[in-house]
């Protein structure tokens, strides 16, 4: 089974829209995994637009199943997680003022940076994932670094998905098999949803876990929480 994390960042950006503690990020974070889901997956931004730094540092107790931290490792996103560790850092090349996530690594022009960051998280036995495009040479590039995991940014095959467009999942699938070949475990999210999600399983060998916030959050504002993630975790099955 493909396992599911949960990206809470849009629980803390409608908490931060009024202050306060409504809703309480921590209590949403228990329920999830009450709810069956097998991880959760904060984005930090510099600006704490949504997730603050301190909430990384309050979740650590809080996440029983595997807590999963996303960022460009710049030294604020580094000293963090290094003090925190989590189970797994995903490294994201987000600009500073990026709404969200829009690019994967190119791992070949920052290869040094990349091994130089990932040597220091194995150092501190934290597991590694690289998000990268769906472009084989991207794959090859990320290999090399020493990362354990890739996660396939998913915008287009969402995009192409919504359009019947079924093809789109070819190059997502050819990346798949050759990340298989190289040892790299394989990972993915972005616009993922209930409408995709199992589509986009059945045609990537291998598939270890999604990362899924922002649909799943709107899914769950008309169905609930539980009955949402009940849904993944059937279509991930």
């Amino acid at each position: 089974m493909t396992k599911l994390s949960v990206n809470i960042n849009k629980i803390a950006t409608l908490r931060n829209a009024r202050g306060g503690n409504m809703p309480n990020l921590l209590k949403v974070a228990e329920d999830v995994q009450k709810f069956g889901a097998q991880g959760i997956t904060i984005h930090p931004r510099p600006d704490e637009r949504h997730i603050r730094y301190k909430d990384a540092y309050d979740l650590k107790p809080i996440v029983k199943t595997e807590y999963n931290i996303e960022g460009n490792p710049i030294d604020s996103f580094m000293k963090m997680v290094l003090e925190i560790k989590p189970e797994q850092v995903t490294l994201v090349p987000d600009a500073v003022d990026a709404i969200t996530s829009n690019a994967g690594w190119d791992t070949l022009k920052n290869k040094d940076f990349l091994i130089e960051i990932i040597s220091e998280l194995k150092r501190n036995e934290i597991r590694t994932s690289i998000f990268v495009d769906p472009v084989k040479k991207m794959i090859e590039g990320a290999a090399k670094t020493g990362t354990d995991r890739i996660e396939l940014y998913t915008e287009e095959f969402a995009k192409q998905y919504a359009l019947s467009n079924k093809e789109a999942i070819k190059p997502y699938t050819d990346c798949a098999i050759l990340a298989n070949e190289l040892n790299l475990g394989i990972n993915a999210g972005h616009d993922l949803s209930l409408e995709n999600i199992k589509f986009f399983k059945e045609n990537i060998p291998n598939l270890l876990e999604v990362s899924i916030g922002h649909a799943l959050i709107c899914e769950a504002l008309y169905d609930g929480l539980e009955v949402v993630i009940s849904g993944y975790l059937e279509k991930l099955g």
